[in-house]
């Protein structure tokens, strides 16, 4: 308990005495890892010289004494005794069990010491979150500070000590991070084959072609025979060349046909009569051209223009199209042109070596296209194995999704399931405190992942966003802490329990709710430890008594001078 003494204090928000560093002190203790962010380390010639010694009560009564220093922090030293208490702080480093452990091994020695098998596969490490929460970790209920990671990392264990079937949890995190491996390699590959992805019979059939083609081109080279080569090359000239030649004049002249008509139509589409220069040569005639008369003549010019228009605009259309036509066209003929002269000079040459070259570099475009498409098959096979996997693996989490449906839905409706168990602790914490019932639930959403909820009920038991509120919140992770352990409380799990600032923002009544039950839960061998502030300590009209016996308080900071203050020194 931190008591402000001096009345300048009163008002601030914060006081640096200590009491929020004695759960990190704590956590330093079960072998948290060295984290340059941590004060010890931050400050480390405040805190070089320092040792630290945390004794635990192990299940069978008997005692384990941790000892860390700051200044060799990965070195550990462990000393077993049967009376509790013990202050081992001048104990030669000799006389201790294990002596300057590695960090690692340290650890592994420490979970084993403890034995809270009830938290296997997981070691000590994973659920201390729970038990020495932060500041920070009354944000949400499930998901602490240090679980920031993917939900896979902290999910399974959660629903393990809920009661959930987690190998089942573990196991669908694992399909589901393999498939989405295996699909972003299949995207790989598809996006390697660009926009040349066939089906695997048209890559054969073409593949086979190809090597025909290429085989025949090459035993012609071997053999130096090119008069099948001239007349393949003669039947293509008449058939295929010439013809297309022949088709495609056809159509030049129809297009140019059609593009005079069109030139033709809009030239004759012109009005030429002004109704201005018509009044003009009237005059000059002597007859009246005006007033109503050139009203309606300009009426008549504007409903035919606007009629000319819109036939213009048409055949603006269709001359543009004919045009791009012609265009195509004149290409494509050019082409043709100049591909039936090379053939011609290949029939004329004389020069075998020019006609050797020529079916040589024909070969190397066949051998190009052959292999391309061999890459094309290699590729496709690749991802036609990949399509089988990803089938496989998306039947397998579909089987795993069913199977953690199932399991959560027996666990929800079998009342003497722990997670039934947890939930109604839960729920009577909450009610004791502030008189409204709490609703623990979990269940799966559509891809298989389980949602924790845990929220404040209304009279008709309907959730309310009172849960949202910090002090709500709060109570919600004390009573889910609290639920737990009680839950478990025959099972070799942890005991013990630290809450910061544990009765900030309740009002008086609530506080003294919340106490009774920390005190039943003392009771019943957990150790709740928690801190406060005295401002914060409920207040008993017309009572003398103390909210606290002096057995309870194990430590008293204060503001009065630097010896109230955790390592009586000053803030740093």
């Amino acid at each position: 308990m931190a008591e402000i003494r001096l009345p300048e204090n009163r008002n601030k928000d914060t006081h640096n005495l200590g009491k929020t560093t004695l759960g990190r002190l704590l956590d330093f203790g079960f072998l948290a890892k060295r984290d340059p962010k941590f004060f010890l380390f931050k400050h480390h010639d405040l805190f070089k010289d320092f040792v630290f010694f945390l004794e635990i009560e192990l299940d069978d009564a008997s005692f384990v004494t941790v000892l860390r220093g700051v200044d060799d922090a990965t070195k550990i030293s462990f000393k077993k005794h049967q009376a509790g208490h013990q202050d081992f702080s001048v104990l030669p480093i000799s006389e201790w069990d294990h002596q300057e452990v590695p960090f690692e091994r340290a650890r592994d020695l420490l979970d084993g010491l403890l034995d809270w098998r009830a938290l296997k596969p997981w070691s000590f490490r994973k659920g201390l979150g729970y038990l020495l929460r932060s500041q920070d970790d009354f944000r949400d209920v499930f998901q602490l500070r240090k679980f920031q990671a993917a939900h896979a990392g902290w999910k399974p264990f959660l629903a393990h000590i809920l009661g959930f079937d987690a190998p089942l949890i573990e196991q669908h995190y694992a399909k589901e991070a393999e498939l989405a491996k295996k699909q972003a390699i299949a995207q790989t590959v598809k996006d390697e084959l660009g926009g040349s992805i066939e089906d695997m019979s048209k890559i054969e059939g073409l593949l086979l072609l190809k090597q025909k083609e290429a085989e025949k081109k090459q035993k012609l080279l071997d053999a130096f025979d090119f008069r099948s080569q001239d007349k393949d090359r003669t039947k293509q000239l008449v058939d295929d060349v010439d013809e297309r030649i022949a088709s495609l004049n056809a159509e030049r002249y129809s297009l140019n046909q059609n593009r005079k008509k069109i030139l033709a139509s809009l030239e004759e589409d012109q009005i030429l009569f002004n109704p201005d220069e018509a009044q003009r040569l009237f005059e000059e005639a002597g007859v009246l051209f005006k007033g109503q008369i050139k009203k309606d003549f300009q009426q008549l010019i504007a409903f035919n223009k606007a009629i000319t228009d819109e036939r213009r605009g048409y055949l603006q259309e269709e001359r543009t199209e004919v045009e791009t036509e012609l265009k195509r066209v004149n290409a494509e003929l050019n082409v043709l042109g100049k591909k039936r002269s090379e053939m011609l000079s290949f029939l004329s040459g004389t020069d075998v070596f020019v006609k050797y070259k020529q079916v040589s570099d024909d070969m190397v475009t066949l051998r190009a296209d052959i292999t391309s498409l061999e890459r094309q098959r290699e590729g496709l096979h690749r991802l036609q194995e990949l399509r089988t996997e990803i089938r496989a693996l998306t039947e397998a989490r579909g089987h795993l999704q069913t199977q953690i449906e199932a399991d959560v839905e027996k666990q929800n409706s079998d009342k003497s399931s722990l997670f039934s168990v947890i939930r109604l602790f839960f729920s009577e914490i909450v009610e004791e405190v502030i008189n409204r019932k709490a609703l623990l639930s979990v269940s799966p959403n559509r891809e298989g992942h389980l949602e924790f909820k845990a929220e404040i009920l209304d009279e008709s038991g309907n959730a309310t966003s009172a849960d949202r509120g910090n002090t709500y919140r709060k109570l919600l992770c004390i009573a889910f802490d609290l639920a737990i352990l009680r839950a478990r409380i025959d099972e070799k799990f942890p005991r013990f329990v630290y809450h910061d600032g544990v009765f900030e923002s309740l009002d008086d009544r609530k506080k003294e709710n919340l106490l009774m039950i920390i005190r039943r839960y003392a009771e019943l061998g957990l150790q709740p430890i928690i801190t406060l502030i005295d401002s914060d300590l409920p207040v008993r009209t017309g009572e003398s008594e103390p909210v606290f016996e002096g057995a309870e308080i194990v430590l008293t900071l204060h503001d009065e001078n630097e010896q109230g203050r955790l390592f009586k020194m000053k803030a740093w």
